[in-house]
């Protein structure tokens, strides 16, 4: 909770109206202009209170144009609207005119970044460049000056230059890297630390041109746009420039490296031009502006958004109050307005934890206003984040923040309600007092008795008397801080501390060294004041006597703690032991650890908020689960204050906030998720955690610990609800106020408020030891206690602490039967959390229960829980997210919740949602029948309809209940109302138009029990009730609809009807087939035997399959044998298993035998058939196949009877080549090889791979003898064929090697070798002939005479190809003679053949030619004898 103190600044008597103001960026100080005569002006600077600065009084007979500060130092340049430019130096005064070179009014006045470099130009287009150096003295005339013919208007330096990494670089020199080496060497160029000033700029004109300005102060225009330039930014993070001129047209540029500009975006400004238009540009590219009007627009070019705020008149603004300029704070996240009736609007920009934005009009919350007199047309941030300047047309007003004071001590507490106002309440005596002071109040400290007020300049003491309070003591004083113990007063000044009496009497002073620094925070409990210095070393003093002596050696900080900035808050406990420390890091944000400084020990442990782990502390098996929940509670949080408790030593307390609500100010932390942690602090066991809670938010800031109670600030009371007697003196007032603090009781002692010492005392060690994990003590320290009270308090601690077995003990001694037994119930579910959160329900704690389920994701038990609470909006919520499959159980609960009070409209609208308002609904709203059908025809449901219909029709409203029966599409129930009112035709024509089955049967039952037979069979059928539409047939002797119907119903009506023309002996054709159809195909046929129904038998037969009787199917089979139908025959035979029966009626009747029947009769079920009548039936299945000629099942079903043998004949009469050779690769037999074989011989073995197959074949049945004879046989075929006795000789020589492998040495196998040795001899000889004549050709000749003198040479060397050698030989040498001699020798010879075949036809011609041979007509009719052989052969079929 803040407040802003207003401070007028102390205007010179002849300054009247101001018209300018600024803040220096980084120093508390204000510059502004003002007019003090129709053309007179002055300038003057102000200090953060308003303190006028006498020296910086700066006159002269012109209106001030321009105010700029220097960026670093306390130097202010003014330009003046006759063209003179002004440097003055605060706080000397000390003034420095710039050399004529405006003379025209000046409308620029900028500093670069550094202030190295200002900007000047003027009205007429005039624009100058000037050098300051580092101490900010001038350095001689302008650097450049440049002419753009029309008014400057803004001008902006472009964005500093990024410097030198330090860090990396250094780390980069120690990993070797020369590049950083050299920079960090004299031999490089100077390294350049931080971020580097850039020199260039952009200005723009009132003709609407942007200039670029580089750094060498050259000059070129950038762009152009429509109308005089305004305002202009740049955009960092899209490195865009922004313009928007005075027709509220925004266009934004992309400037390259040559100075180009391109438009990226342009759109007009939704708000109203002019001159009074304020416009702010706010980080990360947010514009925003305003114009008078009763809101302010944003536009946020990041996000391409915009939007717009308004004013709340419920915080205390008017109707038709308008907004004339506003402020943006940064740092603070804070926006500004100034309103036409002298109010500041401020709008807080709320920050979520993730960092992240929410919805852009929910982003700003508008506060409370802060009033001045007056209309507000200026208003500005000043540096220190804190200050507020705002200019009303008459002065300007100073708004300083500061936070409300507040403290509490001894059962006192005292907070601030305005800048001048306290409230103080006894809570000892239950008094509420106001006090009013004539200062401003910055700081307050209170005692059981006194109240000390300062404002850094006075201090007053207040002496409280019953319930007056009077004015002991006031005196001036710059100390910012103080605090009391008894009746001193304890205030610092540099480098020391000095201890004063209540009228300012300083009675001792505590000296600091120069090392040890400066006091600036003071803080006393019980009898010990801690102080701490600007150094970072703190100092601890004893009380208890009449002077205040050292209690410890001063303890510097800096080296114990790491990163240490500057001490936040030191706070000791009450013994003196311990000291608390809070810091600021030095990069200035706040750290998240709490240091404890042990005195005795001299040793500093920390408590970490970021990994809500202690430095130190117990560490065992049994706080494992308790370690790992703190953790999780207290972590990623930062603490914002702490406190000790006043008469324990042991406990501490802190208040913590999320780390990305740490820098935020503490009138915030309200909006935000603050923690009150308490831990126990000793020697032996460290930092220990007691309790954890989130902050109620009814409260505000934690102010104290005095066990039993923590004290809090309430929330902010506006101060007009507190009467303020302006009358009163400063001694102080009893007023009516709100109460201002707020008790609550610690965990272990809710209940227990008043006990009284020894009780508490128990309590707290109870608490301690059970927290430390020794539960011996524990219950030693509690075991005189009897209050039920205090057990259940300490079952409470024990949710907290998670000991189920010591709140075991505590249910016990409470005597609470009920919590037991939940206890033991819940222990039944795996998760430990849901047994503690259990507990914790028993106890009322249900808000640690409710974290408990989260915790272990028990969302089922966590909705229940939120049922049983009457929390139904969260059960909702929890259904909706995770417990999906409870949601619609939730509900319906919900809905029974809000009908039990009374509210049916939300009740009936859950019932829907659970899907029970067909039935819950009508019976919520029965007594309200309007209600009710006026639900009914809206939801136009069925079933509702349905009930309403039959609610009518019970009220004997027949006519409406049939109209609802209709819209319910009921139609059975408009059946049975019409046929009960007697309109049985209307009923009748529903259910056919409708064919609902329910109706037709009911209008069935109707017409049965008024005896109209035909239509009740008629309405049977159509509701399918056919057992008792064929009831009523037999019934009636409605025999020809009884067929039909028993063919539509079950088989058992069928059995029924059959039987019924069975025994009537009618129409029995008829009771076969209802047997059949039934599944009763026994019985059918035997009616058919029975009666000769043949037809009938014949279509029942079809259905007849192995699962028959057997003997029904012999009886089935000789009835069709004897009418000629013996495939069917044969079907049944097998069917009833006499396989050899049907095989002989298959051969009698020469059946073909189908695979497909082969197999059914060749069964595997060795019950049927014995193995050797099974391969008996299956020879003859065989040899009945080979005589139809299908070989190939023949041959598989002698494989299959185990005879190879004749399947393999089979195989061979079959000629399938293939199968042939596979069959006897499978049956490996030598027999069956050979056979192959033999039979490869057949076919056109010259096939290279029949070839090898007989080859193989022979050799594998183990028959070289026959293999010889085929290499004999392939040798004389290649002779006769192809005259090839090279091959042939092969042939006879592999025969030659057989023989010799045969076993057999037998003369008849001598007799063959001989033989076949002469062959290869007489073969070799004429085969070395035909080689030999082309080099010697006589020994040819003499070698083939040599064989023509062979006896039987024909045998193996015909004899006509010896002749035809002989006779090609003579002709090619000429020597026809002797040719033709030979070739009558072999006419004579071989008379009977064609010699054709022996000599060559060439050779032939030649002799006819030569020797006039002519072939005689011998040859001739042997050679067309021949030619008739070979046609005969080819006429073959």
């Amino acid at each position: 909770m803040a407040v802003y103190f207003d401070h007028r600044v102390e205007t010179p008597e002849n300054s009247e109206e101001p018209s300018q103001l600024t803040w220096h960026s980084a120093l508390s100080i204000l510059a502004v202009a003002s007019r003090h005569s129709p053309s007179g002006g002055n300038v003057d600077i102000y200090l953060q209170q308003g303190e006028h600065v006498e020296s910086c009084h700066v006159e002269r007979p012109h209106q001030p144009t321009m105010l700029c500060w220097h960026p670093v130092k306390p130097m202010l340049a003014l330009g003046w609207e006759n063209g003179e430019v002004v440097l003055i130096l605060h706080p000397s005064g000390d003034q420095a005119v710039l050399p004529s070179t405006h003379t025209a009014r000046i409308t620029l006045l900028q500093w670069s970044s550094s202030g190295s470099r200002l900007v000047t130009g003027d009205q007429i287009g005039a624009l100058a460049v000037w050098k300051v150096d580092a101490r900010g003295r001038l350095q001689g005339n302008y650097q450049v000056k440049h002419a753009y013919n029309s008014p400057l208007t803004c001008c902006i330096f472009k964005p500093t230059l990024p410097g030198d990494d330090v860090k990396m670089l250094a780390r980069a020199s120690v990993g070797g890297d020369e590049n950083a080496l050299d920079m960090f060497s004299w031999k490089g160029a100077p390294l350049k630390m931080g971020p580097q000033e850039a020199l260039g700029f952009y200005v723009s004109t009132a003709d609407g041109k942007v200039h670029g300005v580089d750094e060498h102060s050259k000059t070129r225009t950038l762009l152009s746009v429509d109308g005089a330039i305004k305002k202009m930014f740049f955009l960092e993070t899209r490195e865009a420039l922004t313009v928007i001129t005075d027709a509220m047209m925004l266009s934004q540029y992309t400037l390259g490296p040559e100075g180009e500009a391109q438009e990226i975006q342009k759109f007009k400004l939704s708000t109203k031009s002019g001159q009074n238009v304020d416009i702010v540009w706010a980080q990360n590219g947010l514009v925003i502006t305003a114009t008078g009007e009763q809101l302010i627009r944003l536009w946020d070019l990041e996000r391409n958004e915009n939007y717009a705020l308004s004013l709340d008149e419920t915080l205390g603004f008017e109707r038709g109050e308008m907004m004339n300029c506003i402020s943006y704070c940064a740092g603070k996240e804070i926006l500004a307005a100034g309103t036409s009736h002298g109010r500041i609007a401020m709008w807080k920009m709320t920050v979520h934890l993730d960092r992240t934005r929410g919805d852009t009009k929910a982003q700003w919350k508008l506060q409370t206003p802060t009033e001045i007199e007056g209309n507000v047309t200026q208003l500005q941030w000043g540096s220190s984040l804190n200050l507020l300047a705002a200019n009303n047309s008459n002065t300007v007003v100073i708004l300083h923040e500061h936070v409300m004071s507040a403290h509490c001590s001894q059962q006192v507490a005292a907070v601030q309600l305005t800048p001048t106002q306290l409230s103080i309440t006894q809570f000892h005596t239950g008094l509420h007092l106001a006090l009013q002071s004539e200062m401003h109040i910055k700081g307050v400290c209170v005692t059981k008795n006194s109240a000390t007020v300062w404002s850094g300049k006075q201090v007053t003491v207040f002496e409280m008397s019953g319930a007056a309070l009077h004015n002991k003591g006031s005196f001036p004083c710059d100390s910012h801080v103080v605090t009391v113990h008894g009746e001193n007063l304890y205030t610092v000044e540099p480098n020391r501390v000095q201890i004063r009496t209540p009228q300012g009497t300083v009675k001792q002073l505590l000296t600091f060294s120069k090392a040890e620094g400066n006091p600036v925070l003071l803080s006393v409990c019980q009898s010990y004041l801690v102080v701490g210095t600007d150094t970072s070393h703190i100092r601890v003093f004893d009380l208890t006597r009449r002077d205040a002596k050292a209690h410890c050696n001063a303890k510097n900080l800096v080296d114990a703690i790491p990163n240490l900035g500057a001490l936040r808050s030191v706070k000791c406990n009450s013994n003196g032991s311990q000291v608390s420390i809070l810091i600021t890091q030095v990069n200035g944000r706040p750290d998240q650890k709490v240091y404890f400084y042990d005195i005795e020990m001299d040793t500093v442990t920390h408590f970490d908020f970021f990994t809500g782990r202690p430095s130190s502390g117990i560490s065992n098996s049994e706080n494992s689960e308790r370690q790992q929940f703190q953790e999780t509670e207290l972590s990623a949080r930062c603490p914002v204050s702490h406190f000790w408790d006043e008469s324990e030593s042991r406990l501490f307390v802190c208040e913590t906030v999320p780390v990305s609500s740490e820098t935020s100010s503490s009138g915030y932390w309200d909006t935000v998720d603050v923690s009150v942690v308490t831990l126990f602090c000793t020697q032996e066991h460290g930092l220990l955690l007691q309790d954890c809670y989130a902050k109620p938010s009814g409260l505000q800031a934690l102010l104290a610990l005095d066990v039993p109670y923590y004290y809090f600030s309430c929330k902010e009371v506006s101060a007009t609800s507190a009467p303020a007697n302006h009358s009163q003196s400063s001694r102080g007032s009893v007023a009516l106020f709100p109460q201002m603090v707020s008790r609550r009781a610690l965990r272990d002692f809710e209940g227990l408020e008043n006990c009284d010492k020894s009780t508490r005392d128990a309590m707290l060690n109870f608490s301690f030891y059970l927290t430390v994990g020794h539960m011996d003590e524990a219950f030693k320290s509690i075991k005189l206690i009897k209050s039920k009270v205090v057990w259940e308090n300490m079952a409470r601690m024990c949710v907290k602490t998670r000991r189920l077995d010591v709140a075991r003990v505590c249910l016990g001694n409470m005597g609470n039967a009920r919590a037991a037994k939940a206890l033991k119930e819940a222990e039944a579910e795996p998760e430990p959390e849901a047994h503690i959160a259990a507990l914790a329900i028993q106890l009322g704690m249900l808000e640690d229960a409710e974290k408990l389920y989260k915790g272990c994701q028990r969302y089922d038990l966590l909705n229940n829980l939120y049922q049983a609470s009457g929390q139904y909006e969260k059960a909702l919520e929890i259904a909706e997210s995770h417990d999906r499959i409870h949601l619609r159980a939730t509900y319906y609960n919900y809905a029974r919740y809000l009908e039990s009070i009374g509210d049916k409209s939300m009740a009936l609208a859950n019932y829907e949602k659970s899907d029970t308002h067909q039935v819950e609904v009508p019976r919520m709203l029965q007594d309200d029948p309007l209600s009710l059908e006026i639900y009914v025809n809206r939801m136009k449901d069925k079933k509702l309809y349905k009930w309403w219909a039959q609610y009518l029709e019970s009220q004997s409203e027949m006519d409406s209940a049939i109209e609802l029966y209709e819209c319910a599409q009921d139609y059975f129930s408009m059946v049975r109302v019409h046929c009960y009112m007697g309109n049985v035709q209307k009923a009748s024509d529903i259910a056919i138009e409708t064919g609902d089955r329910a109706a037709s049967y009911h209008l069935a039952r109707h017409y049965e029990g008024h005896d109209d037979i035909k239509q009740a069979v008629h309405f049977y059928t159509r509701a399918q009730a056919y057992n008792n539409a064929i009831r009523l047939c037999k019934e009636n002797s409605l025999d020809d609809q009884l067929m039909n119907l028993a063919l539509l119903s079950n088989p058992e009506d069928m059995m029924e009807a059959a039987c019924y023309y069975e025994e009537k002996g009618i129409h029995l054709d008829r009771a076969v087939s209802l047997y059949h159809k039934a599944g009763y195909v026994s019985k059918a046929l035997e009616v058919a035997f029975v009666t000769q129904q043949f037809a009938a038998l014949q279509m029942v037969a079809e259905d007849l399959n192995e699962k028959s009787d057997p003997a029904l199917l012999a009886r089935c089979s000789e009835f069709f044998i004897q009418h000629s139908q013996y495939k069917r025959a044969v079907e049944l035979l097998i069917a009833a298993k006499k396989y050899p029966q049907a095989l002989e009626l298959c051969v009698n009747e020469n059946l073909t035998i189908t695979e497909e029947l082969a197999e059914k009769m060749t069964v595997t079920d060795s019950k049927d058939l014995s193995e050797e009548a099974h391969k008996d039936l299956l020879e003859r299945i065989a040899e009945c196949c080979v005589r139809q000629g299908n070989y190939h099942l023949a041959s598989k079903k002698f494989t299959q009877a185990g005879n190879k043998l004749k399947a393999m004949r089979a195989l061979l009469k079959s000629g399938d080549t293939e199968r042939i050779i596979l069959f006897a690769n499978v049956c490996r037999q030598k027999e069956l090889f050979i056979m192959a074989a033999n039979y490869l011989q057949s076919v056109d073995w010259k096939n290279p791979e029949i070839l090898k197959t007989i080859i193989a074949f022979y050799t594998k049945g183990r028959a070289p003898h026959l293999l010889a004879g085929f290499y004999e046989t392939r040798a004389q075929v290649e002779i006769d064929d192809y005259q090839s006795y090279e091959k042939a000789l092969d042939a006879l020589s592999e025969a030659v090697k057989c023989l010799l492998k045969s076993k057999n040495a037998d003369g008849q196998q001598e007799a063959k070798l001989a033989e076949l040795q002469r062959k290869i001899t007489l073969i070799q000889k004429f085969v070395h002939a035909r080689r030999l004549k082309p080099e010697d050709a006589e020994e040819a000749l003499s070698i083939c005479e040599a064989l023509l003198e062979e006896s039987e040479l024909d045998t193996a060397v015909r004899v006509g190809d010896v002749f035809g050698f002989l006779i090609d030989h003579h002709c090619q040498h000429g020597n026809f003679k002797v040719a033709h001699s030979k070739l009558e020798e072999l006419q004579k010879l071989m008379s009977s053949q064609n010699i054709r075949y022996y000599v060559k036809q060439a050779n032939l011609d030649t002799l006819h030619k030569q020797m006039g041979f002519t072939m005689d007509s011998g040859d001739h009719r042997n050679n067309e004898k021949e030619d008739d052989e070979v046609e005969e052969d080819l006429n073959m079929p």
